[in-house]
């Protein structure tokens, strides 16, 4: 299984918790070419719309920017995975987020929180790397690193500034000042790509304190 869907099948319980009943409607933000959870949410009833430049190419998918979609304003839930880090104007989208939200309406973002992949979180994730044809995003950035002769945070840093990469902990607040809080959470990122290493397996190093937590959960409302 592709590390992709490997992690949207992993992803998808936790995103559905948070969801309100089907036939709820409900936008995904970022839905990417793999369309994200809408097959997921159409599956278990939905009224559900991908919002992706490269989404899929089919009924119920819209490719432009989120913030450039004609998109209704009743929406009873939006769903941001991995999307918002490398949006150009992060107020602006979750702006937008809240706009398209019906009032008591929920968001659901999870977050790559890149800023805490220290060196220790690195070398664990890399000594797990999975042999993959298609060359995950992990295994092309521990090839370049190598390549770079830098130290890791250095290298990382580069990296996120040529990709214009916003920190998860710069997102909270945006959100906070649109949204009103139902619950704010860390877990397990990297398994996904890891040869041999469940959700689990990560969230135990995690607790045990070998290695940082580089998922953030945010769910919200708007008032």
């Amino acid at each position: 299984m592709a590390s992709g869907d490997r992690w949207l099948d992993a992803t998808w319980p936790r995103v559905r918790t948070y969801l309100p009943a089907a036939p709820a409607r409900v936008i995904e933000l970022g839905c990417g070419p793999r369309g994200g959870f809408v097959p997921f949410l159409r599956a278990e009833g939905y009224d559900a719309v991908g919002v992706d430049p490269k989404a899929p190419e089919a009924p119920g998918y819209v490719r432009t920017e989120f913030e450039h979609a004609e998109l209704p304003h009743d929406a009873d839930a939006v769903v941001a995975c991995t999307s918002l880090h490398h949006v150009t104007d992060p107020a602006h989208v979750i702006d937008c987020i809240a706009d398209v939200l019906a009032p008591g309406g929920t968001a659901v973002v999870v977050e790559w929180a890149w800023e805490e992949f220290d060196t220790q979180t690195a070398e664990w994730a890399f000594a797990r790397l999975r042999t993959s044809d298609d060359g995950g995003w992990l295994n092309r950035r521990h090839e370049e690193w190598r390549a770079s002769g830098e130290a890791w945070p250095s290298y990382l840093r580069s990296w996120a500034k040529e990709h214009g990469l916003h920190p998860a902990g710069s997102l909270v607040p945006i959100l906070e000042a649109r949204l009103q809080r139902r619950s704010l959470s860390a877990g397990s990122f990297l398994f996904a790509d890891l040869a041999d290493t469940s959700e689990a397996d990560e969230q135990a190093a995690i607790d045990a304190g070998r290695i940082r937590a580089l998922r953030l959960d945010y769910v919200g409302a708007r008032a």
